[in-house]
């Protein structure tokens, strides 16, 4: 990954599509600090890219720790 990318910032719709959740789900997680936080710029919400994909890894990590 390069610095650009890890430093991008990505709305609610991106974040939805990247993880499959839904919105009431990925506001639900974070109040139960189990998603990461957004960052508010004005009215609106953002999250950074590399956060969202260390998620996502760290969703597959679980999973594949409870298979063993």
């Amino acid at each position: 990954m390069n610095n650009k990318e890890e430093r991008r910032l990505i709305k609610l719709p991106t974040v939805m599509e990247l993880t499959g959740l839904a919105r009431p789900t990925i506001y639900l997680y974070i109040k139960k600090d189990k998603f990461p936080q957004c960052i508010k710029v004005g009215s609106s919400s953002f999250w950074e890219y590399n956060e969202i994909q260390q998620w996502i890894a760290d969703q597959i990590n679980n999973r594949n720790q409870l298979n063993r």
